[in-house]
């Protein structure tokens, strides 16, 4: 396992390990995720064990080790609870909600995320991200055998949603991909081969001002990494820095109504129908507002997998 870091220094970008709560610089030139990672995980540890003996390096920021030419792929209600609350039963679920972030919506695990003026139901979505390692041109068979030839690492993602766009306006990309709604890392922790049995026991967990909202582990996802790229792959293409936003946790500010009601409220005209929609949900005190403060944390229940903490403060659009 390598924590892997992409920093700014004196205005340019560099790659790292983090380590010992140090950074060290690798003596590598990549400008992309992809680049990096195309070199392979043999030549990416002998690039950290000499950066490891040098000296550590101080830093101005860390940005996201996704860099913007990567596919952002998601997953959709994929822990049992939260599609429970969804209104699904996920015994009986057997397909994949598959959509996509743009990735101009990609950006630092600190500063600030930005809330547009049009948007007034701004949410969270603590999710495992997969970082893909493999470029595909046609369906592929993904197990627990190959699963290291296809995913690279993993690392913190928030699929932040602005709940308004999404649902009245059935645009799940636009209502997921304005700027900023796509914080990504601190760490990209490249996993050994014998690290991956760890995919299905992660604990996710974010808080808004110290007040935990979502909080589950990965063993609680309906459908594993390997066959949703698996399934994926019949739609994509997939390249090295690519990656896969595995789903969020019950917990979100969104709340919906029961199967009952939905049907119900279902037989109203369109606008009568979403502007109760929105009545209802801006009652809800959870939706994120200006100053708010997030934290967002994944490790491994014995602690050998620490992706980092997310840091981000609520600012609205000037």
């Amino acid at each position: 396992m390598l924590n892997l870091v992409r920093f700014e220094k004196n205005a340019q970008h560099y790659w790292g390990i983090h380590h010992q709560n140090q950074v060290f610089q690798l003596n590598v030139l990549c400008s992309t995720t992809k680049a990096l990672l195309t070199l392979g995980r043999k030549e990416i540890k002998q690039l950290a064990s000499q950066a490891l003996n040098g000296h550590a390096i101080k830093t101005d920021k860390l940005l996201s080790p996704i860099t913007q030419d990567a596919k952002v792929l998601c997953q959709g209600a994929n822990y049992r609870q939260h599609m429970i609350d969804s209104g699904m039963n996920p015994n009986e679920k057997n397909f994949n909600m598959f959509f996509t972030k743009s990735s101009a919506s990609i950006t630092p695990p600190q500063g600030d995320i930005v809330k547009p003026k049009k948007v007034k139901l701004l949410d969270y979505e603590v999710e495992l991200t997969l970082v893909l390692a493999a470029s595909t041109q046609s369906e592929v068979n993904v197990n627990k055998d190959n699963l290291s030839e296809f995913i690279a690492g993993i690392c913190i993602g928030n699929d932040v949603s602005a709940r308004d766009i999404q649902i009245p306006q059935m645009q799940f990309h636009k209502g997921k991909s304005y700027r900023t709604f796509c914080p990504l890392g601190p760490y990209l922790v490249l996993l050994e081969e014998d690290e991956f049995h760890y995919l299905n026991d992660l604990n996710l967990t974010l808080s808004v001002n110290g007040e935990i909202r979502q909080q589950d582990s990965t063993r609680n996802l309906v459908f594993k990494p390997a066959e949703t790229l698996t399934e994926f792959s019949q739609v994509v293409n997939f390249e090295a820095g690519d990656v896969l936003m595995t789903g969020t946790p019950s917990g979100c500010a969104l709340s919906l109504p029961s199967p009952l009601l939905v049907k119900l409220v279902g037989l109203l005209p369109e606008k009568r129908k979403w502007n109760l929609f929105n009545k209802i949900q801006s009652k809800r005190t959870q939706y994120l507002q200006q100053g708010d403060l997030l934290e967002l944390s994944i490790k491994s229940s014995d602690g050998a997998i620490d992706l980092g903490k997310q840091n981000h403060v609520i600012r609205e659009e000037a």
